[in-house]
């Protein structure tokens, strides 16, 4: 099939190719629920040596970085206890992790969680990380823009590979919670 967005040599719905995927974003899709048909999630195969947002755009086009978008697993602290959260932002931008997230987590402190928590937690690579397939109880904070957008091209839970999906399905993502101003310039 062709891809809905970007130029890709193999294009596949992601029901079609659950082997490519990680544990947790496999489950995912295969149990997906919503208005979105899982059909519609795309499985693009990348080289995983290009899976970092500057890289891959040198090589797949930088006509995609405005349908791009990045999850990136944020800590939210207040007194003894911590909160694990996903920040859903367009490629161009950065997490309003000190003002929207810590808000939006009623924490006193928030940050980027560490790498090894991030992989640990999610059971995806760094850098391939993906609000599809996130523990259900977290918090899965996605850009207004992003929903707005036909398709967007996110991680597939690996550096191998990439998903394109409906703007619209991240709001149908379990604790969506779609937030103005998440991704600043």
């Amino acid at each position: 099939m062709r891809a809905p967005i970007g130029h890709f040599d193999n294009a596949t719905p992601a029901p079609g190719c659950l082997d490519e995927l990680t544990g947790p974003v496999a489950d995912a899709v295969r149990h997906w629920r919503g208005n979105v048909p899982a059909e519609q999630i795309v499985y693009v195969d990348t080289e995983p040596e290009w899976a970092d947002t500057a890289t891959f755009l040198e090589h797949y086009g930088p006509e995609l970085l405005d349908q791009s978008a990045n999850c990136v697993v944020v800590a939210g602290k207040r007194g003894g206890e911590s909160t694990l959260a996903a920040c859903v932002v367009l490629s161009g931008t950065r997490v309003d992790v000190n003002g929207v997230v810590r808000r939006q987590l009623g924490a006193r402190k928030a940050s980027f969680a560490p790498t090894d928590t991030a992989t640990g937690e999610t059971g995806m690579e760094y850098g391939g990380i993906t609000p599809i397939g996130l523990p259900a109880d977290w918090p899965v904070l996605v850009d207004s823009t992003v929903v707005d957008l036909p398709y967007v091209l996110v991680g597939s839970g690996r550096r191998r590979g990439k998903l394109l999906v409906p703007g619209k399905a991240f709001a149908e993502l379990p604790n969506a919670v779609v937030l103005e101003g998440l991704g600043v310039a």
